[in-house]
């Protein structure tokens, strides 16, 4: 029946049933749970896990079997599974923005601007240039586009170190939180400059791009900014009326969620922005200071990783390409990941020291922010969708959320091996051990 159906874009007489969807999305959601507990117990993000899990389901395809294929691996299959990550992408960027909070820089002041910005330059400057090395005619987008992805942090396993010991509330685990804070903001406003870029009508090839195209790039990007901060001031008005009056009311996440979608809606579609800059953006607007925040960031959390994000995490695992890693790509493979490990250790170290850290405090920095994340898996799909990241590099990206995970909290507990604990061993926080 038509409504029970949906049409596939652009071919409209094939249409899905919607029970052909359930059996993928049971394996899907069954798999990544499994296999983000067993992450979460090796002490690395259930991120791991979900990749791992789609990885698991891919396998599906080297099994001969027309049934089997067509229920995981049909066009329309994949088509909705595609559309399904893309809105637990933008969920993912939306629970971030939400628990971004501004105030946190004035705990460290200069020291965390010092550190972010030598931890977005130098790595993205050794990717891009790490890129320009190996594929000179790929142009200033792609390298740069290789480069931004390397500007991506994520400090959740630091923070669990930090905790475990005792060390969370020093100088370090501050500077690594507030650090965080401003990484994301940055790197959101590059992947908005590219993807400005390369959806103005610029090219890639060469410095072709530096065209009369980029100024009216530049001027949509601004404008977005101002127009989203003047209606974000609007909706913290309404929200706060919401609070006073119906506390903890179901519409709050609702109309949260509404505005979320909004934002990332216009982002792309009226300013030429990437929707999860639409999506992040509005997560900062409503949150930070509003005491609605943690109930709509665990609402939005709930919906998010409980059926979306582990879908988009899965289909990232189930459509690794291999096929592309030529020898030369390889080789390009392994000097990108390492560029990025030494890229945050190096840059967020030599910023804490010219702060005046010690050294052995500008290492345990440079360490806390070396983890990446889910983050650095969204920059890397956004640019492959803009046809300037090739799809080949997903399993290097792969490798770099793995080798920073096991190794900051290794070396992390190495450094303070000779001090004591700040306090009591506390427990691991909830979401943690989740099940």
């Amino acid at each position: 029946m038509l409504e029970n159906s949906f049409p596939l874009w652009g071919k409209a007489t094939e249409m899905l049933e919607a029970f052909e969807l359930l059996l993928p999305l049971s394996l899907i959601l069954l798999l990544s749970k499994l296999m983000g507990l067993g992450a979460h117990k090796c002490g690395m993000p259930a991120v791991i896990g979900m990749l791992a899990a789609g990885i698991l389901v891919g396998l599906l395809r080297y099994i001969p079997w027309e049934p089997l294929q067509t229920a995981f691996f049909g066009e329309q299959v994949e088509f909705v599974l595609d559309v399904m990550g893309k809105i637990g992408v933008v969920l993912i960027m939306f629970s971030t923005g939400l628990g971004t909070d501004l105030k946190k820089l004035r705990q460290t002041g200069i020291a965390a601007v010092v550190i972010t910005t030598l931890g977005v330059v130098v790595p993205m400057g050794l990717g891009t240039l790490t890129a320009l090395i190996f594929f000179p005619e790929a142009g200033v987008l792609s390298w740069l586009f290789y480069g931004a992805i390397l500007t991506a942090t994520s400090v959740s396993v630091t923070v669990a170190v930090l905790k475990e010991l005792g060390k969370l509330d020093t100088k370090v685990g501050t500077s690594v939180v507030a650090a965080a804070v401003i990484d994301d903001v940055i790197g959101i406003v590059i992947l908005s400059v590219l993807t400005g870029f390369s959806s103005g009508g610029s090219e890639g090839a060469g410095w072709a791009w530096f065209n009369p195209n980029a100024g009216m790039v530049v001027i949509k990007i601004v404008i977005f900014f101002v127009a989203a901060i003047a209606v974000g001031v609007l909706l913290r008005k309404l929200f706060d009326r919401m609070e006073r009056t119906a506390p903890h009311n179901r519409r709050v996440p609702i109309i949260s969620l509404a505005a979320c979608f909004l934002y990332a809606y216009c982002a792309e579609k009226l300013f030429g922005v990437a929707d999860i800059t639409g999506a992040y953006i509005a997560g900062i607007l409503l949150g930070g200071t509003l005491s609605e925040t943690p109930y709509v960031e665990s609402k939005v959390d709930t919906m998010g990783y409980l059926f979306f994000s582990p879908i988009f995490f899965a289909t990232i695992g189930m459509n690794l390409d291999f096929d592309g890693i030529t020898p030369a790509f390889l080789a390009f493979g392994f000097v990108f990941v390492i560029m990025a490990l030494l890229g945050k250790l190096v840059g967020c170290g030599a910023g804490a020291k010219l702060c005046k850290y010690s050294w052995h405090d500008s290492l345990r920095v440079g360490l806390g922010m070396m983890v990446r994340a889910e983050v650095v898996l969204i920059c890397t799909e956004k640019g492959v969708a803009a046809g300037l990241v090739s799809e080949a590099v997903f399993p290097f990206v792969f490798l770099i959320i793995l080798l920073s995970s096991v190794l900051t909290p290794i070396l992390l507990k190495w450094s303070y091996k000779n001090e004591e604990k700040h306090r009591p061993h506390p427990q691991i926080p909830a979401e943690w051990g989740e099940n």
